[in-house]
């Protein structure tokens, strides 16, 4: 049945559309958790993954050893473990429903950037008030930390 509706097609069109489908099929990687070739998408420079990847040197002025309490402030010692790094804070998983896990995973790459990449949108001091900022309520580090989200995804 379909060999006669498709008799009218000329078999120099139908090979490079079968061809085409094949690519579209699943690659069996979905069950791996591991994206497909399909699914498979770039990440900007300037994100958290980017920078938890260690893809690319980090700035001096902010090791990846360093603590956020270090680098944040008192503050953030309150918010969050004493001994969480920077690298840590980028490669968190706990950030769904989180908005203080957020804020801490969006600002260190907020800062990194402000280090590495010409014409970013925030000086390092500004992130550093703006966390400090953040750290007052929910609502404050959910606003902050879309800000941050933002500035990285546009970032290059």
């Amino acid at each position: 049945m379909v060999k006669k509706h498709l008799s009218f097609v000329p078999s120099s069109v139908l090979i490079p559309v079968a061809v085409f489908l094949l690519f579209l099929l699943p690659t069996g990687t979905e069950s791996s958790g591991r994206p497909g070739f399909v699914y498979t998408r770039n990440r900007g420079r300037c994100t958290p993954q980017y920078w938890s990847s260690r893809r690319e040197a980090w700035p001096r002025m902010i090791p990846q050893g360093s603590t956020v309490s270090n680098v944040f402030g008192s503050r953030a010692y309150e918010r969050y473990r004493y001994d969480l790094t920077l690298l840590e804070a980028t490669s968190r998983n706990d950030d769904g429903e989180n908005v203080f896990a957020r804020l801490v995973k969006e600002s260190t790459a907020a800062l990194i950037n402000s280090y590495s990449r010409k014409g970013y949108p925030y000086s390092a001091w500004e992130i550093k008030t703006a966390v400090i900022e953040g750290l007052v309520s929910d609502e404050a580090a959910a606003v902050q930390a879309r800000r941050f989200y933002d500035a990285n995804q546009a970032c290059n």
